[in-house]
């Protein structure tokens, strides 16, 4: 048996999310279906962790076992000749047995794009607002995230992880060209923890919250709040470090 790991990057557009679902144009499922081609075998993927419909991945890295004989090299050409354009291949190679690629990382970052420049070329790789947002003011309405909290107010109700405490151990911002990037870091994220933890910020910034509503999803993680989910568009994994 050989433990495959496999990484690369993924344009979320048209997608719906990363993970295998039936009948439905997913990441996972494309890889997949070539590797079953390829290896005559029934692959699995592990990855270390998963994007919903429409968000992308600047890297993305899973593994698979297999019992197949066929060398890397025939591996690496075969993806990179059948994946659809809007994965690609960075890297393939042969890992431990024990190596998992979700259970493994000690960290992991997304990146979150905003803009208040209209413009539909950018329209499913940036989130935009109708108002500049400034990075300082927005960046002290984040900044109570930042540490080990209990973040069960800041998942979906179908997440299926058994606990929600997480870390984050740092949110920085950076603004270019009328856009505002923001990159978070933790040691890992529940299901659609970071779109809730924006759409919630935004919410604040632009008054439609109280300022302290945020910190009170956190100081109060079995009381029930509304969440504001933000759009899929801007969000990218960013960062996966073993």
């Amino acid at each position: 048996m050989r433990n495959i790991k496999i990484t690369y990057r993924y344009d979320g557009s048209m997608f719906y999310g990363s993970q295998r679902q039936p009948e439905k144009r997913t990441v996972q499922g494309e890889i997949e279906k070539l590797l079953n081609i390829l290896l005559k075998d029934e692959i699995n993927m592990v990855s270390s962790g998963r994007t919903d419909r429409g968000v992308h991945a600047l890297i993305q890295v899973s593994n698979f076992f297999t019992s197949s004989p066929i060398p890397l090299d025939r591996m690496r050409y075969a993806l990179n000749r059948g994946l659809p354009l809007d994965i690609e291949l960075l890297d393939i190679e042969e890992v431990d047995l024990e190596f998992n690629s979700r259970f493994l990382p000690k960290s992991r970052a997304y990146r979150y794009i905003m803009t208040w420049k209209r413009n539909p070329f950018e329209s499913r790789y940036t989130t935009y607002v109708n108002k500049k947002i400034e990075k300082d003011r927005f960046f002290e309405i984040m900044k109570p995230l930042i540490g080990v909290h209990d973040f069960n107010n800041f998942r979906m109700s179908d997440c299926g992880s058994k606990t929600s405490i997480r870390e984050i151990y740092s949110i920085e911002l950076f603004e270019e060209d009328q856009k505002l990037i923001v990159e978070i870091r933790g040691n890992s994220f529940l299901k659609s923890q970071i779109r809730i933890m924006i759409g919630t910020a935004l919410e604040i910034y632009f008054g439609n919250r109280d300022k302290n509503y945020l910190i009170d999803m956190l100081n109060n993680p079995e009381k029930k709040y509304i969440k504001k989910v933000a759009d899929p568009f801007g969000l990218y994994l960013s960062e996966v470090n073993y």
